[in-house]
């Protein structure tokens, strides 16, 4: 059986590895490292358990893309910190360029694009590269880039990659009542406190499933209250008229790019690390050695098994 794809949504895994490893966790000068070594456990884990050979870390070039903020004004605005940028935590930023100074030394691939968020890059690549494919993330919109026909799964980290869930279409079903063609009408419908869309006033989950499994697809559903379907309740016709703004343009936001101008990226999993002295270097500055060692031990089990 052909070897995965790895495609990391980087930004999700190092929050949860903030979050998750003590703070207490530090380099010699005292700064914090607990993101850093939590997110590289992560992916020493992912490669040792998934056998990919080939793997991308996805990174937010524009974690608030400005096309989708003019779509839904209240597009993540509650994570906007005074400054403009997103809010994060003070002892995580310093932590990031650590991150990608060390993917960099190891010779793991990592992409970005002007213009995208990580779920933009990651759509584009499971549109393009050949399968099978793996995504690892906590954000669920990325359930709507499963594909069984080309081999593309989710593994879904929302409890930790210790308790990763591996999503296909009929794990989705089972979870959802939809199935990943339709997954962006249902979250439209619900919509996402966490990135700042309403969604329908009073339709949740369960609501939403039922109504995209009964016309399949946003539009139906829409052409159906102006039909005066009468299987949509007349309340459920109400607020769904109400929002027709809102849904005639959240389905672009949540879509993950697969249109995205996504520049060529070398997705080879190295056996060996690109960079010996700086990873070297950088265990040493950062205190680091663990971790890394994990990481590179697992890579070269993964090239030799």
């Amino acid at each position: 059986m052909s070897r995965p794809l790895l495609l990391v949504d980087a930004a999700s895994l190092y929050f949860r590895a903030f979050h998750g490893i003590p703070a207490s966790i530090t380099a010699p000068d005292g700064s914090p490292v607990n993101a850093v070594r939590g997110f590289l456990d992560m992916l020493a884990q992912l490669i040792r358990t998934r056998r990919p050979d080939r793997m991308v870390c996805c990174l937010d070039a524009d974690w608030r893309p400005a096309w989708r903020v003019a779509l839904i004004g209240s597009y993540k605005a509650h994570r906007v910190a005074a400054d403009g940028g997103e809010e994060v935590p003070d002892a995580l930023s310093p932590q990031v360029p650590i991150i990608l100074d060390a993917l960099r030394a190891v010779g793991i691939a990592t992409l970005g694009a002007p213009g995208c968020e990580a779920d933009d890059i990651i759509g584009a690549l499971a549109a393009r590269e050949p399968g099978p494919i793996e995504v690892a993330t906590g954000d669920r919109d990325l359930f709507q880039v499963i594909d069984d026909d080309r081999q593309v799964r989710v593994l879904y980290c929302g409890r930790g990659v210790a308790k990763l869930e591996v999503y296909d279409d009929a794990a989705l079903h089972g979870r959802y009542g939809v199935h990943p063609a339709q997954y962006v009408d249902f979250a439209v419908l619900r919509g996402d406190p966490s990135d700042g869309l309403p969604g329908v006033a009073g339709i949740g989950d369960k609501t939403a499933a039922g109504l995209i499994a009964r016309y399949q697809t946003l539009d139906a559903l829409l052409a159906a209250v102006d039909a005066a379907d009468p299987a949509v309740r007349p309340a459920q016709a109400r607020k769904l008229a109400a929002a027709r703004d809102y849904l005639a343009v959240a389905p672009r936001v949540v879509a993950a790019g697969a249109e995205a101008q996504v520049p060529p990226v070398d997705t080879a999993l190295p056996a060996v690390p690109a960079d010996e002295r700086q990873l070297l270097a950088l265990a040493e500055r950062w205190n680091l050695a663990s971790p890394l060692t994990r990481l590179t031990d697992a890579l070269a089990e993964t090239a030799s098994a």
